[in-house]
């Protein structure tokens, strides 16, 4: 197992370059432990989002198509 041990300060910017340094292998492995990481969604958004859905169901019409706002941003 590889370990490397880091302890300097770096701003996002500078990690992201440092990120891109890497080998395409190494960067999906951090990939994976940034997003493997077990991720809670609060209840509370889990109901909106449902909410959601359910009036998307319920008035297809009243979606709109993201080309056509696209257009217009």
């Amino acid at each position: 197992m590889e370990t490397i041990k880091l302890n300097i300060n770096l701003s996002v910017n500078q990690l992201i370059e440092a990120v891109k340094q890497l080998s395409p292998k190494d960067r999906l492995k951090i990939n994976d432990a940034i997003w493997n990481d077990s991720m809670e969604i609060p209840v509370e958004h889990q109901k909106i989002v449902l909410d959601r859905i359910t009036k998307a169901k319920a008035n297809p019409e009243r979606l709109l198509d993201w080309d056509d706002v696209a257009k217009n941003l």
